[in-house]
C-alpha cells in the first residue's frame, strides 16, 4: 500500500535555518501569484462602477491610482515581514513583542474572522466562475455545486504546507500559465480600445474624494496580506529576499489585475454587459484565459485556509494545523454558500469588507512598522517571541485604536483625504512617542530597583 506523509509543520515555534530556503525568486512568484486573481478583477471593476457601487474613474485615472496604490501597500506590505521572517516565527506570533502575549490574540481572532471571510469570497467566485465556463450547466445552482469540489482543493493545498506549494505547484506549471493567459487579456482589451479618457460610470464620481477612496481601496488589497506575510516569508533565506521578492511581485500583480478589472468593466458598460466574467468570454479568447485564473486562484484560498490554522496555533500552540485546516474549510465553504444565497458575491458587501479590513489592519500595520523600524529597530530577542513577552503593551493598543477610529471616520464620510495615510502616519506617530514616554517612566523606577546612583 502507499503510504502517505505530510510534510512537517512549524505551527509557532521558528523555522529551522536549514528549512530557510526561498530566495528572491521564489517569494517574487509566490506574491505575484498571491496578487493575481478573480477577486483582484473584481476589485478593480469597482474603480469604474458597478452594479450601483464603484467611483466612477476613468481609465487613465484607474491606472495611476493602481499603480500608486499597489506600491504603498506592497512596501507596507514588504516591511511587515522584516523582524518575523527573521526571527522565522509565523506573523500572530512576532506580534507578540509588540502587543504583548496576550495582546497578540486580539489580532489573531480579527485575522482569523478576515482570512475566513477571504477564503469564502475566494470559493464564491470561484463556484461563479466556473459555472460561467459550463454554462450554468446544472441551472442556477451550479455555482454552488462547484463551492464543496474547490474546498477540498484548497484543503489538500494547505495540508501540503507552504513550500510544497511554492516549488511543486506554482514555479513548476501554475504561474508560468497564468503570466500566458493575463497577457493575452491584457492584449485582447487593448485591441477592442476601451477610450482611457471616458468617465463610464459618472453618476459614482465625486472629484477628489472618489479618487483618494480608490486609492484607499488599492491599499487595502496588499494590506489584508500582512497578517499573515511572516507565515511564507519565515522560510525566506534573509531579509532582503524577503523584502524585494515581495515588494515586486505583489506590486507588478496587483497594478495589473486592477487595470485588467477596470478595463474588462469599461468594455463590459460599452457593450451592456456588466459582468466581468462574461467580458472575459467576449474577448474571443475563448475559455482558456478564465480556466487559467481560475485554476490559480486556488492558492489564494489556500492561503488564507492555511493561515487561518497557524493563527489559531497562536492561541492553541499544542493543537495541530490538521483540525483547524479542515475546520476552516467548512465554514469558508458554509460562509461561500451564504454569500451566494444573498447575492453578495461582488459589490456592496466585498467593497465593504475591503474597507473593514483596511480600517482594522493599516493602523495596526503602522504601530507594527514604527516599533519594528523606529522603537526597537529589530532588536528583539528570541525569547520575546514566547514565554518573554510581557502579557500586554497598552502602548500600542492606545496608538492602534485611534488610527482606527479616524480611518472609518474619513472613509464613512467621505472626506477627500484618504483614510489609510493618515490612519496610518496616526497609529505610528502614536506609538513611537508613548514608547518613548513609557520607556522614560520605566527607566527611573529600573535604576531605583537596581540600587543604582
Amino acid at each position: 500500500m502507499v503510504r502517505l506523509r505530510r510534510p512537517p509543520e512549524w505551527g509557532v515555534d521558528p523555522v529551522p535555518q536549514a528549512l530557510r530556503v526561498l530566495r528572491t525568486f521564489d517569494l517574487f512568484v509566490l506574491w505575484s501569484s498571491l496578487g493575481v486573481g478573480l477577486l483582484v478583477l473584481a476589485a478593480g471593476t469597482l474603480l469604474v462602477g458597478v452594479g450601483g457601487f464603484g467611483f466612477g474613474l476613468t481609465l487613465s485615472e484607474s491606472a495611476v491610482v493602481a499603480f500608486v496604490g499597489s506600491v504603498l501597500g506592497s512596501v507596507m506590505l514588504a516591511a511587515a515581514a522584516h523582524h518575523g521572517s527573521r526571527a522565522g516565527v509565523p506573523t500572530m506570533v512576532s506580534l507578540r513583542p509588540i502587543l504583548g502575549r496576550r495582546g497578540s490574540y486580539i489580532p489573531t481572532a480579527l485575522n482569523v474572522f478576515q482570512l475566513l471571510g477571504w477564503a469564502a469570497f475566494e470559493l464564491l467566485v470561484m463556484g461563479i466562475a466556473a459555472a460561467t465556463l459550463v454554462g450554468n450547466v446544472f441551472g442556477p445552482s451550479t455555482a454552488a455545486l462547484f463551492i464543496p469540489i474547490f474546498g477540498a482543493v484548497v484543503a489538500a493545498l494547505a495540508l501540503g504546507g507552504p513550500l510544497a506549494v511554492i516549488r511543486a505547484w506554482l514555479e513548476k506549471f501554475a504561474i508560468w500559465l497564468v503570466y500566458a493567459s493575463t497577457a493575452a487579456i491584457a492584449i485582447a482589451l487593448i485591441l477592442r480600445g476601451p477610450d482611457p479618457g471616458v468617465r463610464y460610470a459618472p453618476q459614482y464620481f465625486s472629484g477628489t474624494a472618489s479618487i483618494l477612496l480608490a486609492l484607499d481601496l488599492v491599499i487595502a488589497m496588499p494590506v489584508s496580506w500582512w497578517p499573515l506575510i511572516s507565515d511564507y516569508n519565515r522560510f525566506a533565506r534573509s531579509s532582503k529576499d524577503s523584502l524585494i521578492g515581495t515588494a515586486a511581485g505583489y506590486t507588478i500583480a496587483n497594478t495589473v489585475f486592477y487595470m485588467l478589472g477596470a478595463g474588462l468593466m469599461a468594455l463590459g458598460i460599452a457593450l451592456g454587459q456588466p459582468n466581468f466574467l462574461a467580458v472575459i468570454g467576449l474577448l474571443g479568447l475563448g475559455a482558456f484565459p478564465l480556466l487559467i485564473i481560475l485554476v490559480d486562484e486556488t492558492d489564494n484560498a489556500f492561503a488564507n485556509v492555511y493561515s487561518t490554522a497557524v493563527s489559531i496555533q497562536n492561541l492553541a500552540p499544542r493543537r495541530r494545523q490538521l483540525t483547524f485546516i479542515a475546520a476552516a474549510t467548512v465554514v469558508a465553504m458554509a460562509g461561500a454558500a451564504f454569500l451566494w444565497n444573498r447575492g453578495e458575491g461582488i459589490g456592496g458587501g466585498y467593497e465593504g469588507f475591503l474597507f473593514l479590513i483596511g480600517g482594522l489592519f493599516v493602523p495596526l500595520l503602522g504601530v507594527v512598522i514604527a516599533d519594528s523600524f523606529v522603537v526597537r529597530r529589530g532588536t528583539y530577542a528570541p525569547g520575546e517571541f514566547f514565554q518573554g513577552a510581557p502579557p500586554w503593551r497598552w502602548s500600542a493598543f492606545a496608538s492602534w485604536i485611534p488610527g482606527a477610529a479616524l480611518y472609518f471616520v474619513i472613509v464613512a464620510f467621505a472626506l477627500p483625504i484618504g483614510a489609510t495615510l493618515p490612519s496610518f502616519a496616526l497609529a505610528a506617530g502614536l506609538h513611537i512617542l508613548l514608547s518613548r514616554l513609557e520607556s522614560a517612566l520605566t527607566r527611573p523606577t529600573s535604576v531605583a530597583a537596581s540600587g543604582e546612583p
